[in-house]
């Protein structure tokens, strides 16, 4: 049995999966927020649950809104602050007594969909995590690109391309130290943000994607046009053939009509719409790229 995790900024999921890829059990919960020893407990309490309810132990797989440091071992890059420099690896292993492995999140989410899913056969797949956090994964011919650092694909962290002056002084400091990364626009909670900057009105991401006020439509419309700047500049690197989208924000079904266009006009000729697509296996599709990180 594989049992697969994806640690979220608001959620936490986990999956259990027989030796088919068939799912057995699916529980989320939601995220211990800004206490580590917390999230460890939780996740221990998730798989201890599944496998109890189960009858049977699994291998397990965690992705992780960050990438864990091949030199220290410890967790960076994660916007789930209080998981950097922490030995989540180390601790979860010790407490579970096996072997656990973990991923970035959103290369978890790349893989599955590039290899089961809504990209299943393409050479070249960028992989993106609309949620909390805006993150990426780059999958080539069935393997991910996990680069010298263990951060590609990692566009949530480029700035915003071509932003115009009322961007220019909007721009906030990301949780990484620099100001007007594409995270701190287009993450849910960014559009959250943005919403209240130009409204009377407080609504979640999630309300605001279901909304058809006129000031919830033109949110979604500056979602979508700082998307297209920022996908446009990810085209222009790796040229992927397919670009699936996934965590919260991915649901929003005006994206898969509007961004296309946006994108081809925004990058560098591409003489063609690039192929944007919705995830196969829903908004949080990486946890069974977590369960797979077993062979």
């Amino acid at each position: 049995m594989r049992l697969g995790i994806d640690l979220g900024g608001s959620k936490t999921e986990i999956i259990a999966l027989d030796d088919s890829g068939g799912e057995i059990l699916r529980r989320r919960i939601a995220s211990p927020l800004g206490d580590y020893a917390a999230t460890v407990s939780a996740l221990v309490g998730l798989v201890s649950d599944a496998e109890a309810r189960i009858g049977e132990r699994g291998r397990l797989g965690v992705g992780i809104p960050g990438t864990v440091s091949a030199t220290t071992g410890l967790v960076k890059n994660a916007n789930s602050t209080w998981l950097i420099g922490k030995p989540l690896k180390a601790d979860l292993s010790a407490a579970l007594e096996r072997e656990v492995r973990l991923a970035n999140d959103a290369n978890c989410f790349a893989l599955l969909e590039a290899t089961d899913g809504a990209a299943a056969g393409a050479g070249v797949v960028f992989g993106v995590i609309l949620g909390t956090g805006v993150g990426g994964g780059v999958v080539v011919k069935g393997r991910v690109l996990e680069g010298a650092h263990g951060i590609a694909g990692e566009w949530g962290h480029n700035p915003l391309p071509a932003m115009v002056p009322k961007e220019l002084a909007e721009a906030r400091m990301c949780y990484c130290g620099k100001r007007g990364c594409i995270e701190t626009f287009c993450s849910g909670p960014a559009l959250a943000t943005d919403f209240a900057r130009h409204s009377t009105h407080n609504l979640t991401a999630e309300e605001i994607a279901a909304s058809n006020r006129p000031d919830a439509r033109a949110a979604i419309d500056r979602l979508t046009d700082r998307l297209a700047r920022g996908l446009g500049s990810v085209v222009n690197l790796i040229d992927p053939d397919v670009i699936v989208l996934g965590g919260g924000l991915s649901n929003i079904e005006s994206l898969y009509r509007d961004l296309p266009p946006l994108v081809e006009r925004y990058a560098f000729t591409p003489e063609a719409q690039p192929r944007i697509v919705k995830n196969k296996h829903g908004d949080s599709s990486g946890v069974r790229g977590a369960a797979w990180l077993w062979p």
